[in-house]
């Protein structure tokens, strides 16, 4: 574990924010934080108070939680108070915009970081600027520890995990079934999508990036036809569903794949792993599937090319950073993901099928998330995860089961078993 001796175990960073107060608010309530030494941040020392203030709620004692004050684009503030941490969280995006100088600064001091970040582009250029330096430092630097990409990545983890202690050897092909689920993109994400559109309709480098299936790899090479993101309606046997496109499948399969090459390709340089949408059966899931595919995400991505309509979809459509559903509709929220996977048995030499789920109680994009989050902190904080250097890395080629198991506490569900020959 990184720095232990530093002022504190973490900074959430942008608390002030309506995931950050979640986030806050979470680990207000986690039994880990009685033992851990976490301060609040952001750069409106008269908003941060107003936050510390909410948690007296949860316990007087709150009234004392340290508050410290930087600016995201002053390098010398972020220098000054990153070192004192041994992890930042941060919920502060989008993250192309507002990200790059606090990763420096937690590269430079060694300190331990994770975000909600969506934006291949920005994940890329860190990658770049920062892997090698990290790797020196100790800092892991852990992207996507939400809504995106954990279900996934973690999902994948937990069914090769499965396959190497049950039958030995790997899955040669995962895929994942997202839904049903229940509540919307969160401002943020929406406006680090918009931003990952506006950087590439003014850039044919971050195009190819973000259209590159191996975008995050550490040195992307050839794809494969069958690894091209998943487009259109159509029935799946395997669940006996109508699936169509998933609107983070684009980021998610990336994170999967940079996990698979980070952890020295365990399941095998050709593994496969595709992401869809389930939208149900009969005549009403194809409807559905038409409908959102063509209508919804074909408009979006449509609009978002174009700069006036992105301008309008960013202030007059999608939700604002900062803005987010009442409580009573976040407790409401869920999603269920579903994995099927396949690969040879080093035991029997036979092939075997194996089927996962990811699920949670709680809308996806925000109290989902913030619990995801907030695991993710306090995993890079206590567990003991991997510590032979760092780098710019993956959920799950860092926190790994560990992580897994911290969230089957906190009450998600990560099964997984092995179907019926």
């Amino acid at each position: 574990m990184s720095k232990p001796t530093a002022e504190f175990d973490i900074v959430v960073w942008g608390a002030t924010g309506f995931t950050g107060r979640l986030v806050a608010e979470y680990l207000a309530k986690t039994q880990d934080t009685h033992r851990a030494r976490w301060a609040l941040a952001g750069r409106d020392l008269g908003k941060l108070e107003k936050v510390r203030q909410g948690l007296t709620a949860i316990a007087p004692a709150f009234s004392e939680l340290p508050l410290l004050v930087a600016d995201a684009r002053d390098a010398a503030s972020l220098d000054a108070l990153v070192p004192r941490t041994r992890v930042v969280c941060t919920t502060v995006g989008p993250y192309a915009r507002y990200g790059s100088e606090l990763v420096a600064a937690c590269v430079r001091a060694g300190v331990s970081y994770c975000d909600l970040t969506g934006e291949v582009q920005w994940m890329r250029r860190m990658i770049d600027a920062h892997h090698e330096a990290a790797q020196k430092t100790g800092a892991r630097i852990v992207h996507t520890c939400g809504f995106d990409s954990i279900p996934s990545d973690l999902g994948v983890l937990m069914m090769q995990h499965h396959m190497r202690e049950a039958h030995g050897g790997h899955l040669d092909g995962v895929r994942l079934y997202m839904g049903p689920m229940r509540g919307g993109a969160s401002g943020g994400t929406a406006a680090s999508m918009l931003q990952a559109m506006e950087d590439a309709s003014t850039d044919r480098q971050v195009r190819k990036t973000m259209a590159h299936p191996h975008g995050l790899d550490p040195v992307p090479g050839p794809w494969r036809p069958e690894s091209r993101d998943a487009f259109g309606v159509h029935y799946s046997q395997e669940v006996g569903q109508w699936t169509g496109p998933f609107f983070m499948a684009s980021v998610n399969t990336r994170v999967v794949r940079r996990s698979n090459a980070l952890l020295g390709h365990p399941w095998g340089e050709g593994f496969r792993y595709a992401e869809v949408a389930s939208y149900g059966t009969g005549p009403k899931g194809l409807l559905t599937a038409t409908g959102v595919t063509v209508g919804i995400l074909g408009g979006f991505v449509a609009a978002a090319q174009v700069k006036p309509l992105r301008k309008l979809l960013e202030t007059k459509v999608l939700p604002a950073p900062g803005e987010g559903p009442s409580a009573e509709a976040r407790e409401k929220g869920f999603f269920v993901a579903r994995l099927m996977g396949e690969g040879t048995s080093a035991k029997t030499g036979k092939q075997v099928r194996v089927k996962g789920k990811v699920a949670a109680q709680g809308d996806p994009g925000y109290a989902a998330t913030a619990r995801m989050l907030s695991e993710s902190a306090l995993s890079l904080a206590f567990d003991d995860v991997p510590k032979k250097g760092g780098g710019v890395l993956t959920p799950a080629s860092c926190m790994g089961m560990k992580l897994v198991e911290r969230l089957r506490r906190a009450g998600m569900t990560f099964e997984v078993e092995t179907l019926p020959a």
